[in-house]
């Protein structure tokens, strides 16, 4: 029998443009979706034996809104959060390499040994699973990652899951060609809580498609995830060259109820006028001005950001 401690890691704020984080709104907009879908997704696990591990930036320590958030989380029976505010712990590739390992560091070092209450001396395993803030994974996935044979040096994914539209509940498959963020790494307690330890060991990855390239990828069949579409995606649409077959009702439904979503409502977000306003503006200018624009609001991007993918704000 292993002892396992399971982080269903929530990157919330601090990835991306902007720092990770697009203003109070946002963020209000972002934890609507976490209580609307992704909430009832966790609670419908077929096995509960995991801590939702959600990551934030210091200036969110203080937040009312954060604050607030935390202690509805609290309420929540037969779940357990823990909460961290040294920023993402991994890779953010939307910065120079120097400046991303350096933040990635300074992250684990802050996060990790926040961390450490929670895992028992004897644990043999523990299991780091990518949750993203707005995605869902089936009902069957936490069971199903436990109970397989894993070991140290293995990452365990789907490639194939689900695309949703939150505001109509319109539903298709997802097929990307890539390993897409929707897996578990393996770690033993000591490298996991060991900040060195657990940057080298992981690579880190640049991006979640490069994974395999520093563990061994065991890939999980079938479909176990759902990518939520809700207007303030970052790279992601609901005609995204990945997606599949539309769902008839009937069986966009049998997934509702594997995510324990079957009763609920669409979720359409209130748009933040002044962002509304600024996106279009700036989607008028001159590509060489977008580019000054978005490396002044996001100080340290990469030149990745000249390509057309890394506009879509």
């Amino acid at each position: 029998m292993r002892n396992t401690i399971h982080f269903l890691y929530v990157p919330f704020v601090g990835l991306g443009l902007y720092k990770g984080f697009r203003g109070d709104y946002w963020l209000k907009n972002r934890i609507k979706i976490f209580k609307h879908f992704v909430i009832p997704a966790l609670m419908n696990q077929t096995k509960l034996e995991f801590i939702v591990w959600i990551s934030w930036t210091e200036q969110m320590r203080t937040n009312p809104i954060v604050q607030r958030f935390m202690e509805h989380l609290d309420m929540l029976q037969g779940m357990r959060f823990v909460h961290t505010f040294g920023g993402i712990c991994f890779y953010d590739d939307k910065y120079p390499p120097e400046i991303a390992k350096k933040r990635l560091m300074e992250s684990l070092k802050t996060s990790l040994p926040e961390l450490k209450s929670w895992i028992p001396n004897d644990t043999d395993y523990v299991l780091m699973t990518i949750q993203p803030s707005d995605d869902l994974y089936l009902s069957h996935v936490v069971k199903e990652v436990h109970d397989i044979d894993y070991k140290e040096g293995q990452v365990l994914g789907y490639k194939q899951g689900y695309i949703m539209k939150y505001d109509t509940l319109e539903m298709a498959e997802y097929n990307p060609t890539t390993i897409p963020p929707f897996f578990t790494i393996v770690f033993k307690p000591g490298v996991f809580l060991n900040p060195e330890a657990h940057f080298k060991y992981t690579g880190p990855y640049e991006s979640h498609e490069y994974v395999k390239d520093f563990l061994e990828f065991i890939e999980l069949k079938g479909r176990g995830f759902v990518v939520g579409i809700h207007g303030e995606n970052i790279s992601t649409g609901f005609n995204h060259p990945f997606k599949g077959i539309e769902l008839t009702t009937e069986e966009a439904e049998k997934i509702l109820i594997q995510t324990g979503l079957y009763l609920a409502e669409p979720l359409i977000l209130e748009k933040d006028l002044k962002r509304k306003v600024m996106k279009k503006l700036l989607n008028i200018l001159p590509r060489f001005i977008q580019y000054q624009i978005i490396r002044f609001l996001s100080p340290g991007i990469t030149e990745k950001v000249k390509s057309y993918k890394w506009f879509n704000i």
